[in-house]
């Protein structure tokens, strides 16, 4: 299982973080043993002094695919969830002032937070999906997928341009505005259109 991850996908958050607007998808992978153990507390890095919790919208492909073509992307996947992408922000600044990698800050142990799926039947649009994420219950990201710069299927089919897509991998779709820090004794906790799909402690 790989984690595909996109970002700079919504332009409030482009804007927040003052980064340029991309032409095309920008793609990073997570590791697998990135994913945050089901019912398991988020501990901070030693690392790092400063993560940014990280909002967004999941599918899980379900087979096979190369080059897919955007008109049968949708018959790649039939699950959707909502996860959290944990990013190093002070680590994630120095790399990218340096031109390196951001695996560093990005792919980490526990960095991939994935919440329960859902049908994707469950859903009349995937393009019009709103979802939120609550810091010790307030409300601190609220997004809508139809606010992407591009959508689930256009998102499958640029990367599978790139990488073979394989039964259980992950993509996370990008983030809206509203990031911010973590600190020990937080509580999150994420919906997608109403539904508690995680909740989790900072320890």
């Amino acid at each position: 299982m790989k984690i595909i991850c996109i970002g700079r996908n919504y332009a409030a958050h482009i804007e927040e973080l003052a980064n340029e607007r991309p032409k095309d998808p920008v793609v990073f992978i997570k590791p697998d043993s990135a994913v945050l153990p089901k019912d398991q507390d988020f501990y901070i890095p030693e690392f790092t002094k400063e993560v940014h919790y990280e909002v967004e919208v999941l599918i899980r492909i379900n087979k096979v695919g190369k080059h897919i073509d955007r008109r049968f992307a949708h018959k790649y996947y039939n699950e959707v969830g909502l996860g959290v992408d944990f990013t190093a922000r002070d680590l994630q600044s120095a790399l990218k002032q340096k031109g390196l990698p951001w695996e560093k800050a990005k792919g980490f142990d526990g960095s991939a937070v994935i919440g329960r799926w859902l049908p994707k039947s469950d859903f009349k649009d995937l393009n019009n999906l709103n979802f939120t994420l609550y810091k010790n219950e307030e409300l601190v990201q609220k997004g809508n997928t139809g606010l992407m710069l591009w959508n689930i299927d256009e998102l499958v089919a640029y990367v599978s341009t790139f990488f073979t897509l394989k039964k259980g991998d992950i993509l996370f779709t990008g983030t809206p505005a509203g990031v911010g820090q973590i600190t020990t004794n937080d509580y999150l906790s994420g919906k997608l259109e109403g539904q508690e799909l995680f909740s989790l402690k900072i320890k």
